[in-house]
């Protein structure tokens, strides 16, 4: 048996233990059993932003998640060979540390659901697009220059808003390190993640969690298209020039050869953008959106996955057995990506739950003295270090309790998109939406694709900045002015 199917049968192990120490704990709890279906795919279950059927976590029980981030940020730099071997025995017992206080100390097996929910979502969709993707080979008989790069960005950032965030950048990630086969550099990695990964997906549901959330909780569908492209636009724009500027002092050029007469576009296995498009349409397959779909509900155990994430791993199978062998071996596919985030994420969704509650409760208790700078950079920041989707699902909820509304009827979700009830809500929703998706690029772990695209990149020998350098050196050098420019012109009122 080859080394990479030996990992995916272990990465489907861990799922399934995962399943089975999850039901008995959670089939016996009160809370389980009134728990709202799973959340979207790679979304974030809304509820646990509204849940207050047991004492709030102590501050103190944040330690966890923080410890986590160091590992991931440290590791690496510090004690490499230890990290490699061991991260996932620290990811599962720091998660469950928490999970264990909320069970038997807040006697509440809510928030763990809720962890569970969120990764089996989460990790359908990424390793579904992840093995489906790396069966899709795409050949450019070009080499990578500034202006090749900045046009494969762009189309990046526009077909996000189509196949996800997610979608694109694992579609696009190969081709483009291909093409700058010895220029490439860890900024070239870094902007493919603020683009493709983040702030490219910012005009539909479909584009980034955050956004399919506020659907399924009452935003039409086109009211980020509507609402968000004049700020999109001027954004991506100004994050492809900054990188096409840098790209231009790499006086490296690609080592790649050109095949004389090739065409200059290929793509080989043609037939797994099949399963992509089915992995897209599995993101509708949810009680919330279509009422024919069932919850998996036996007595009194809830299952913290659904049929959608069923369909998702069986993709994962399929369509790497079908695969053409040609584009896998092209693309040097192997598990191991999928595997470290699979572990990783583990840990981050179960420690962050303490963090999101408190940020959570705080928001709510203190929304009437909170403008819209405020919920604008206060989604922000938080979609950075948190995931983006239960920080939007916070400020959102807190946002609309300043206006009386609530963000569990689906009427007053509606009003205030709509503005009826008051017209200043619509700028309290564009501030929460945007900063939700742009901020989602601060560090690797503010959005689902971010740590995956690295990950890829590193499995194929490309450096990438550790966690602090990442942030430091890129995202609060080039990301924050660039968002304090948005916020400037669109929420501070000074212009508008």
């Amino acid at each position: 048996m080859s080394h990479e199917h030996l990992l995916f049968r272990r990465f489907l192990s861990v799922c399934s233990l995962l399943i089975l120490l999850a039901l008995p704990a959670l089939a016996s709890t009160p809370e389980a059993s009134g728990v709202a279906s799973p959340a979207p795919v790679e979304l974030v279950s809304a509820a646990a932003a509204d849940d207050g059927d047991h004492p709030a976590p102590p501050a103190w029980l944040v330690i966890p998640f923080v410890v986590l981030l160091l590992l991931i940020a440290t590791g690496p730099l510090f004690f490499a060979h230890h990290w490699h071997h061991h991260y996932p025995k620290y990811a599962v017992a720091l998660g469950t540390i928490t999970g264990l206080y909320y069970i038997f100390v807040l006697h509440s097996a809510t928030p763990v659901m809720h962890a569970a929910e969120e990764y089996f979502s989460f990790i359908a969709l990424l390793a579904s697009l992840y093995i489906a993707s790396g069966g899709i080979l795409i050949r450019m008989n070009k080499k990578g220059t500034p202006i090749v790069n900045a046009a494969l960005l762009l189309f990046g950032a526009l077909i996000s808003n189509v196949i996800g965030t997610t979608g694109a950048s694992m579609l696009l990630i190969r081709p483009y390190m291909r093409l700058n086969e010895g220029r490439i550099r860890p900024y070239h990695i870094v902007f493919f993640i603020f683009t493709v990964s983040n702030v490219g997906g910012a005009l539909t549901p479909i584009g980034d969690p955050p956004l399919f959330l506020g659907f399924l909780r009452g935003v039409p569908f086109f009211w980020t298209l509507v609402h968000v492209w004049y700020i999109w636009l001027p954004t991506i724009l100004l994050i492809v020039l900054v990188f096409y500027f840098v790209d231009r002092r790499n006086q490296q050029t690609s080592s790649r050869e050109l095949e004389p007469g090739a065409p200059s576009f290929q793509i080989t296995g043609k037939k797994n953008f099949a399963w992509l498009a089915l992995v897209v349409i599995c993101v509708f397959i949810d009680p919330n959106v279509l009422a024919f779909v069932p919850e998996l509900h036996f007595g009194s155990v809830h299952l913290p996955f659904g049929i959608r994430e069923i369909i998702m791993f069986a993709i994962c199978f399929l369509s790497y057995r079908l695969a053409s062998q040609e584009a896998l071996r092209g693309n040097d596919f192997n598990f191991e990506p999928i595997k470290e985030v699979g572990y990783l994420f583990i840990g981050i969704f179960l420690t962050m739950q303490p963090a999101l509650e408190l940020i959570g409760g705080y928001a709510r208790e203190n929304a009437d003295a909170l403008g819209v700078s405020t919920f604008y950079w206060g989604t922000g920041i938080l979609s950075g270090i948190l995931d983006n989707a239960p920080t939007y699902v916070s400020f959102l909820s807190a946002a609309m309790g300043k206006f009386g509304l609530s963000v569990n009827e689906l009427s007053d979700v509606a009003a205030f998109a709509a503005g009826s009830s008051d017209p200043s809500t619509i700028i309290y929703l564009e501030a929460i939406s945007v900063a939700a998706v742009f901020f989602g690029a601060l560090t690797y772990i503010g959005n689902g694709p971010n740590f995956m695209v690295k990950a890829i990149a590193e499995s194929a020998g490309v450096e990438c900045p550790s966690f602090f350098g990442y942030m430091v050196r890129y995202a609060l050098t080039i990301l924050i002015p660039i968002y304090f420019v948005v916020w400037v012109i669109w929420f501070s009122g000074w212009v508008f």
